[in-house]
């Protein structure tokens, strides 16, 4: 059998202690013994991706935000809806560290992915970049924690109050779309949504592609108005 190799450790801006391990050809980071995110299982990251870039497929200039870097998984299916020249894809991550562990020890998963001219990693919080921004993006995903049962710090936790959704709701074009990843179902996440006058669909989802089928997690699909496709007759909404 063999060994679970430790190739990196470093502490979140908050103080968590991240590692990072390998296990053959597979990667994990763990903090205090469990595990955060496997490059074993990232079926239901990618679909989060799938759904909230699918309206804006057509779209000439589409602009995403995505909360957390993690193992790329998010980023790399977004960029693959996403095909046109003129897309932008932003990610922000929080730990510095998970950026240098994607660009060096895990870059044989995503060749080229973080060359990409189209993608920029900002190493700042989700909120900040929200908070700065003005109807500016077509679709946010959050692929933050552990979902709205947050349990690495007070910044996660206030992604998902409803001040947390209204910085979202604010960031979004009309039409934009706001895709969020759980872990778990929370019914309390799903009316906050939808008191922010939100448009709020649930699905579940095979946590992966292979192993156990049954394990699902949560994806909210949350829509601020109409989106008018750049290509509807008249239309002004352009993405």
């Amino acid at each position: 059998m063999k060994p679970y190799i430790k190739l990196a450790e470093t502490l979140t801006p908050e103080g968590e202690a991240l590692e990072l391990f390998q296990h053959d050809e597979n990667y994990f980071i763990s903090s205090n013994g469990q595990k955060l995110m496997t490059s074993l299982a990232h079926g239901s990251e990618e679909e989060l991706a799938r759904m909230a870039c699918q309206p804006f497929r057509s779209a000439k200039q589409p602009k995403v935000l995505i909360g957390g870097l993690g193992m790329c998984f998010t980023l790399a299916a977004a960029v693959e809806s996403l095909t046109q020249k003129g897309a932008t894809f932003v990610v922000a991550e929080l730990t510095e560290a998970i950026l240098e562990w994607n660009q060096t020890h895990m870059k044989s998963m995503h060749p080229g992915l973080l060359d990409d001219p189209r993608v920029e990693v900002r190493v700042k919080p989700v909120q900040k970049i929200m908070g700065d921004a003005n109807e500016e993006y077509s679709a946010i995903m959050l692929d933050v924690d552990n979902g709205p049962s947050a349990f690495h710090g007070e910044d996660n936790d206030s992604l998902y109050t409803l001040e947390g959704i209204d910085l979202a709701k604010n960031a979004l074009k009309n039409g934009g779309v706001l895709a969020v990843w759980s872990a778990y179902y929370d019914p309390k996440y799903t009316k906050l949504l939808r008191k922010a006058e939100l448009d709020v669909s649930v699905v579940e989802v095979p946590a992966a592609h292979k192993g156990r089928k049954n394990r699902l997690h949560t994806i909210w699909i949350a829509k601020k108005g109409e989106y008018v496709s750049q290509n509807a007759r008249g239309g002004r909404n352009r993405r």
